[in-house]
């Protein structure tokens, strides 16, 4: 009677509380379809010990905080999330923190009040995510950090019930470098466009580029590094300044995302630059589009539907209590114009 008492009174409180959530939380907009996996690409790799969450796993509510949902990739990781919760009948109720650290943190503990049984969370700065942790221990759920690893370099403290889904940042750097070092026969002027500088995938992919200019190509030379904050129309702005201050000088935009790399192809297509080589991160359409009209050189594919379908399934798995590893390692690969049709 207790217990038939208790879900009562939680649908209710529920009911109450969501009208307040929605005033902060956002159905997610509907983003252009997520690139899909080549045919030979890798699978995202599970935790060795993990098992597909069981047919009875219905039932549940997870909690997602995105950063911002007006970040192109994220919104593909998120709706790979939501199709697998979907077809496994879990209930999502998203947030969007809008880039905000103190919003994404009173998103997270709106959720807990509502009574979800776990969390996945995009993080705003992935520095600042123990008040987060510590809220979703001490609320007894699952915490998933998907893309963004407030763990980098320490996976092996990270804390029972928390758990990361991502890809390991510097191998994207690298992959970039690696591709455009020898079209720039070895040298030359090469700009860096950053994401924002608190996440780690901008720390990282920017160090990936410089440790192999450092290792293999002396002759490049780093012009300028500068953020535009993962958004096309910033980029656009920071590429219209280098052009002015390098000129000729300016060979290369190495891009952190594909969304800052389009905004450098338009600005150095409103100046007449056509000898400037452009890379991003990422693989979405409207790059895979750009590498086919010979505008962007490259990418490196980044898996959101393996990101996004392995944070669910990782929240499911410790739900039902499977015995999983804490880490799940979504690789990346490389794309160009002799393999893009695979990608789209």
């Amino acid at each position: 009677m207790i217990s038939k008492l208790k879900k009562i009174i939680m649908v209710f409180l529920t009911l109450i509380l969501v009208g307040g959530l929605a005033a902060c939380a956002q159905q997610a907009p509907a983003p252009a379809p997520a690139p899909a996996a080549p045919a030979d690409a890798p699978e995202a790799q599970a935790p060795a010990d993990s098992a597909e969450p069981a047919d009875d796993a219905g039932g549940f509510t997870v909690g997602y905080v995105i950063n911002n949902f007006g970040d192109t990739f994220q919104n593909f990781i998120y709706e790979a999330m939501e199709a697998y919760a979907r077809a496994n009948g879990i209930n999502v109720i998203n947030a969007d923190a809008n880039e905000s650290t103190a919003t994404q943190l009173a998103e997270v503990e709106n959720m807990i009040v509502l009574g979800v049984d776990a969390l996945i969370v995009v993080p705003v700065d992935t520095s600042a995510m123990e008040p987060i942790t510590r809220a979703a221990q001490e609320a007894g759920i699952p915490l998933v950090y998907v893309n963004r690893n407030p763990f980098a370099g320490m996976e092996d403290q990270m804390p029972a019930g928390v758990y990361y889904v991502g890809s390991q940042e510097i191998e994207a750097g690298i992959m970039q470098m690696e591709h455009i070092g020898p079209l720039l026969g070895g040298e030359g002027g090469v700009a860096i466009l950053q994401g924002i500088l608190s996440n780690e995938g901008a720390i990282m992919r920017t160090e990936g580029n410089q440790q192999i200019i450092a290792e293999q190509f002396p002759g490049i030379e780093i012009l300028a590094m500068e953020t535009a904050n993962w958004q096309t129309d910033q980029a656009v702005n920071v590429v219209e300044n280098w052009i002015t201050a390098f000129g000729d000088q300016l060979n290369a935009v190495v891009s952190n995302n594909d969304d800052m790399a389009i905004g450098a192809i338009r600005a150095l297509q409103m100046a007449g630059r056509e000898d400037v080589l452009v890379m991003g991160i990422d693989g979405n359409p409207n790059a895979l589009e750009s590498i086919v009209a010979g505008e962007l050189q490259g990418s490196v594919f980044q898996d959101a539907i393996g990101q996004g379908q392995g944070s669910m399934r990782l929240a499911l798995n410790a739900l039902q209590g499977v015995s999983q590893d804490s880490v799940l390692w979504v690789p990346f690969q490389l794309i160009t114009e002799d393999n893009v049709a695979d990608f789209m």
